[in-house]
């Protein structure tokens, strides 16, 4: 009876101790899986605050600022230096977030470059004439008069202005339409349009922006003009950086965007600057004359 009692014994301990090693080792498991979720989302919060720290904007395109709500000097953007006229241009898919509303095809990848191109914007206020820089910024324009010739600007409104430091007029978003209400709302898509495409910048050695210079807007790199572009009304080479590709100048018209630019905004975008004109610009047509 000895014997049996402590064989009995031992093989209580044995599996005392057994259950002793699992349940250690469950919670071993769970202090495990806890680390591993607190990992996660310290590592998601660090993601998040890096987008948020280098993304600009969003997807808001700067126009001399940001093409879009953006208007204050965004991050230089540099591009490889492409001898003028170009001969080939490239035009990449939109890869970002925003949806594209209005779309249409890429440009042609053998641009004229030898024509001499002159675009008149019909608006509500009147007409804006620009000599497009076809010499100089050929993708650029290439783009622009694709556009154009496509309506893609048709019945569409300018939706920003600067007055300070930086004076532009913004226009070319296809979420901008002609009856939009602009309210400056942070979760407006206002400002973000885009044809679906992208393209390297161009003319920025030396670039000025004087009255009268028409530039792309871009979301902050030499690689993400779109189809937002701005009007020059006073000199604001000081305020800007040349990171906005200049591909027009005005030839008549320029006391239109003046004149709006003396009317003021009637609401201000809080993250990007400036704010939506007092007074409507709805584009009417673009009409490329070919010469």
């Amino acid at each position: 009876m000895a014997g049996k009692s402590e064989r009995q014994r031992r093989q209580a301990r044995e599996r005392y101790r057994r259950q002793q090693e699992q349940r250690l080792a469950r919670q071993r498991k769970v202090r495990k899986r806890g680390l591993i979720g607190v990992s996660a989302m310290l590592a998601a919060a660090l993601i998040a605050s890096l987008i948020l720290l280098f993304l600009p904007g969003g997807s808001t395109k700067h126009a001399a600022a940001s093409a879009s709500k953006s208007a204050t000097p965004s991050p230089t953007a540099t591009a490889t230096a492409v001898a003028e006229p170009a001969h080939h241009c490239s035009y990449t898919a939109f890869s970002g977030s925003t949806p594209v509303v209005r779309k249409v095809s890429f440009p042609p990848a053998a641009p004229d470059y030898a024509a001499s191109y002159q675009a008149t914007i019909s608006t509500n206020l009147g007409k804006i004439t620009f000599n497009l820089l076809n010499s100089k910024a050929t993708c650029t324009v290439n783009s622009f008069v694709h556009l154009a010739e496509a309506g893609y600007f048709n019945h569409t409104q300018c939706h920003r202005l600067l007055t300070s430091g930086i004076y532009v007029l913004q226009c070319g978003d296809p979420n901008a339409t002609a009856t939009t209400k602009l309210t400056c709302s942070s979760t407006s898509t206002v400002g973000s349009g885009t044809p679906g495409y992208d393209f390297a910048s161009e003319n920025l050695t030396g670039a000025k922006y004087p009255a009268g210079t028409v530039a792309m807007a871009n979301s902050g790199t030499a690689t993400s003009n779109g189809s937002q572009f701005f009007i020059v009304y006073k000199d604001s080479t000081s305020g800007l950086t040349a990171s906005y590709t200049p591909f027009a100048t005005v030839s008549s018209g320029l006391g239109i965007v003046q004149n709006v630019a003396k009317n003021g905004y009637s609401c201000q975008y809080a993250q990007s600057g400036g704010g939506a004109p007092k007074e409507k610009v709805i584009i009417d047509s673009v009409t490329i004359k070919k010469t």
